[in-house]
């Protein structure tokens, strides 16, 4: 089996492989051991992960990248290597984070030159996932609309969550709790809304969609030809065959339909984990492992510029919206702390339109269980770590759950992305261009400062460095100060080149402009 052993140079940190593993980025020397098997359908656990690529890159500039999913160890003086599949690297023109990451992007996943939909940056999204679980419905979603905008929230992307079809596969609208689709997705509109659908690649069995499917050979087949039937977080279903042939153009046609009857503007595409697949599933595509299927249900957002992805192989440089996997509602492992450090790591390998979580958690098990002990300062650090990232998503109504204070403090947050939206849309066409991100680690900007392992701060753009809160209780953070000179968010100019600590109260995203010699 090829193999690779890269023992590390003197100060070097990798980055890469599989984005729900961000928030233990960098790795190597002083840093904890760390094994990444990219073949592991269970990769990031159940319900499943986030993106994963086949590529890493150091802070010095080298890159390893294979094909197929490959196993990485990050030990305590080396990097090995190991999979099927030839295990190529490579280096950028600089000992740098930035040029092994543009290196790797030129020959393997170059940048595309197209954007999303721009209003995905423009403006705050939602979701009507957390406020409404399954019981999706006209009314609750119509209310929800016009109270975001009453509250002060400029309208955006809407996405209408799972639950609204009547089954899986069967992509119309419940009609006991959708009266009137078309009225309401008018409606929405009206209000200045972008009506986006749930979709996932899976059919509920024993429907008449099912018997269709399976007829025209539209499902995934086992490795014994056998129907593979899998178990996903909502239950047991077909997976529908998107890798080609009537399976592939059945989904197309589908799309095509709820565009023309409902109006609607594009999709959420869920679903599509490597971990509902098998080796040796057989499929009408060119597909060799789950991976594939994965890749072949994002490439069919391409055809909508409004998407939204959360689950994903390959695809760097390409025109998707990637948002994190469900987070928890709480601020350490798998909640806030993971928000900076994992949309970094869409960034770094090719995966530039990021997007943090639902703001205040949407792993709705988690979510539910703490209904009526909701945090209200986790989500305003929430909304403010988000409000300065490429995209920043609403679910659970701030003016519902939060007081008045916090509440309010949402609001500004949502604002402050508005205030950038400019900043935000120009630099998502300069990474459609170049492949640079959007957001960036210190070290991508300032490469000899030694500010490798630094990840709960980012870089938007070259000349504005955000420090969100990201601990409970605190009133204050420390903040480190690349060299040169620094406007902070209330005038104050301060001489970088080292920590300082801020005052950070609750209504404060601390941030720092660049300033020129």
């Amino acid at each position: 089996m090829p193999n690779l052993e890269l023992p590390y140079l003197k100060n070097e940190y990798w980055w890469g492989g599989a984005v729900d593993f961000g928030v233990s980025m960098p790795f190597g020397p002083g840093r904890p051991e760390t094994v990444i098997d990219l073949a592991d359908p269970l990769l990031g656990g159940t319900p499943g992960g986030n993106q994963i690529t086949p590529c890493f890159i150091s802070s010095l500039g080298r890159y390893v990248w294979s094909n197929e999913p490959f196993s990485a160890r990050f030990g305590p003086d080396s990097a090995r290597f190991e999979g099927p599949a030839e295990i190529s690297r490579g280096s950028g023109a600089l000992p740098t984070l930035a040029s092994a990451a543009l290196a790797a992007a030129k020959a393997h996943f170059p940048p595309s030159g197209r954007i999303p939909d721009e209003r995905l940056f423009t403006r705050p999204q939602f979701t009507t996932w957390i406020e409404f679980i399954y019981d999706q419905n006209q009314a609750g979603i119509l209310a929800y609309a016009r109270a975001a905008v009453a509250a002060g929230y400029g309208p955006g992307a809407l996405i209408i969550d799972c639950g609204w079809q009547q089954n899986y596969g069967d992509w119309t609208f419940h009609p006991g709790r959708f009266p009137d689709p078309v009225g309401m997705v008018r409606e929405l509109q009206s209000l200045g809304f972008q009506v986006l659908l749930w979709l996932v690649p899976f059919i509920t069995p024993d429907s008449v969609v099912f018997r269709k499917l399976r007829a025209e050979g539209a499902l995934v087949r086992s490795a014994d030809g056998t129907l593979a039937i899998r178990e996903w977080w909502d239950g047991y279903s077909a997976v529908l065959d998107v890798t080609g042939g009537p399976g592939l153009a059945w989904m197309r046609a589908e799309c095509a339909r709820m565009i023309r009857d409902y109006g609607v503007d594009g999709f959420k595409f869920d679903g599509g984990d490597p971990s509902v697949l098998r080796p040796g599933d057989l499929y009408a595509g060119p597909a060799k492992h789950p991976a594939d299927y994965a890749e072949a249900w994002a490439r069919l957002g391409l055809e909508y510029p409004l998407n939204e992805y959360r689950a994903c192989w390959k695809m760097g440089g390409q025109p998707l919206a990637q948002r994190l996997r469900d987070k928890v509602h709480g601020w350490g492992a798998n909640g806030l702390a993971t928000l900076v450090p994992n949309v970094l790591a869409q960034g770094l390998v090719g995966l530039p339109f990021g997007c943090a979580d639902l703001i205040g958690g949407g792993e709705y098990l988690n979510f539910t269980a703490n209904a009526d002990k909701l945090d209200h300062e986790l989500f305003v650090r929430a909304a403010q770590c988000a409000a300065l990232m490429p995209m920043m998503q609403f679910s659970a109504a701030p003016w519902r759950v939060l007081s008045p204070r916090h509440a309010a403090a949402c609001v500004a947050a949502a604002r402050l992305h508005e205030e950038h939206a400019d900043l935000i849309l120009r630099l998502a066409r300069e990474a459609a261009a170049t492949g640079v991100p959007i957001i960036r680690p210190l070290a991508w900007e300032f490469p000899s400062a030694g500010l490798e392992t630094v990840n709960d701060c980012f870089m938007l753009g070259s000349d504005i460095l955000v420090a969100p809160v990201q601990t409970k209780g605190a009133t204050s953070r420390r903040v480190p100060l690349p060299p040169g000179r620094w406007r902070d968010d209330e005038g104050v100019v301060h001489e970088g080149g080292c920590v300082i600590e801020v005052a950070a109260p609750l209504e404060r995203l601390p941030r720092f402009q660049r300033l020129g010699d």
